[in-house]
């Protein structure tokens, strides 16, 4: 111990508090990361592209890119490049196990295709997995991110697997539908609570026993409990002392029409007497009803009292991924032009707000700006080239040689909306 204390006052003062500093950076960043990825030099050695729907044609590309519109044109991700194709990529990090732990799992993604129907989730895996082959029927411990689809479909997915089940939250969790970069979170901690948040702002939080179908309900209606006779749950009853009026019943429901006359060429002996038209009596109101007053022997809606579900047994270990090891992106997309980027694994929240904010915060309006440049000189470009008529007279030219291309187009159109229906029924 005196040969430790000698060695440390023989160290320079200011060297040796930089070397602290920097041990405690050290130690400080690294704990609570278990993988980053900014897709900076050297991502393809990190990630592994699966072969997965290669031997049908339908695997789609990868392209290394900032977009088309950006706030740092160095700061790349990776963008699906090919319309009707499904994608399929995955990266290995050391395995990890969030018992005890938060569980924070944080991307940003961007839909630069003005989205119809697609998603732009991520997976975290457990266990081996044979990358190559990684797809949509690999198992995975949770799914999540944003899910277009049409006018009904702008959600949030958060799917959990528990015993080999995948559950779907039950909260409605709304997703950005714009054209811009979003940041999206999910944070997990060991009390079983959650919270999803889009760009640094929490969107739903919550707990796992009351968001899944995750275990059987704490509490059930008493099977056994029976309406006792004597309950009165009819909160409005007749007015005993209300009376019909004399004469109520004597009301026509229609009478003659004051305002009709007999037309002029009425001729009594061959169409007989005229008699005027009815109407609506404003005077009728229908059959009479005594009004309706509070009930004083209202006794409430009758509801069976709760009671312990014998089928419940808790999990402590409820939140636990004991063994997560992959994170990877598998969709189906009509149009690409998806772009994902800065994932995070972690146990620190506050660490994926500083990352948030680094990145997307610092880029947010200078990528607004540039999108809104690339609207204006679109809609400009639209304007200074009309299609005049002889272009539309080629067209009507060539319009039987287009039939067979139209067909197929609609072919094509067909099978990716068929597509789009399975896997939305799958998640």
């Amino acid at each position: 111990m005196a040969i430790l204390q000698s060695r440390v006052q023989m160290l320079n003062p200011s060297f040796l508090s930089l070397a602290i500093a920097i041990s405690l950076l050290v130690s400080i960043s690294s704990a609570g990361v278990i993988f980053e990825e900014r897709f900076e030099d050297g991502w393809e050695n990190r990630w592994v592209k699966s072969d997965w729907k290669k031997d049908e044609n339908t695997a789609g590309e990868w392209n290394y890119t900032s977009g088309k519109w950006n706030g740092d044109p160095n700061d790349k991700g990776i963008q699906t490049s090919e319309d009707y194709r499904f994608y399929a990529i995955s990266a290995e990090f050391p395995e990890f196990s969030n018992k005890d732990k938060t569980l924070v799992f944080q991307f940003s993604v961007k839909h630069e295709q003005k989205l119809d129907c697609g998603g732009g989730y991520m997976k975290l895996l457990s266990g081996e997995l044979d990358q190559k082959k990684f797809g949509g029927d690999t198992p995975y411990s949770i799914m999540f991110g944003p899910d277009i689809c049409g006018y009904s479909t702008k959600k949030v997915h958060a799917i959990l697997t528990y015993n080999g089940t995948n559950h779907l939250i039950k909260k409605e969790v709304p997703c950005e539908t714009d054209q811009l970069t979003h940041v999206y979170t999910f944070i997990l901690r060991p009390d079983a609570t959650y919270s999803i948040l889009v760009d640094n702002v929490e969107k739903q939080t919550g707990s796992l026993y009351s968001d899944w179908d995750l275990l059987p309900p704490k509490t059930i209606k008493d099977p056994e409990a029976k309406k006792p006779e004597d309950w009165d749950d009819k909160e409005y009853i007749p007015d005993p002392e209300d009376k019909k009026p004399d004469g109520y019943d004597d009301i026509p429901k229609e009478i003659p029409d004051a305002d009709a006359k007999k037309p002029e060429d009425w001729d009594d002996e061959e169409d007989g007497e005229w008699t005027a038209p009815t109407i609506h009596n404003p005077e009728y109101k229908g059959p009479w009803k005594p009004k309706k007053i509070k009930n004083p022997n209202y006794n409430g809606k009758w509801k069976a009292p709760m009671i312990d579900n014998p089928d419940f047994k808790d999990d402590p270990d409820l939140y636990v991924f004991p063994n997560l090891k992959y994170v990877g992106i598998e969709l189906w997309q009509v149009k690409s032009g998806t772009l994902f980027d800065n994932v995070l694994v972690c146990d620190d929240p506050e660490y994926a707000k500083k990352l948030a904010e680094e990145t997307w915060g610092k880029q947010k309006d200078a990528e607004k700006a540039a999108f809104d440049e690339a609207e204006k000189n679109s809609e400009e470009e639209s304007k200074d080239d009309p299609v005049d008529s002889d272009a539309e007279d080629g067209d009507d030219e060539a319009e039987g040689n287009d039939t067979d291309d139209d067909s197929k187009s609609d072919s094509t159109e067909d099978e990716a909306a068929s597509v789009d229906d399975d896997l939305h029924d799958e998640l």
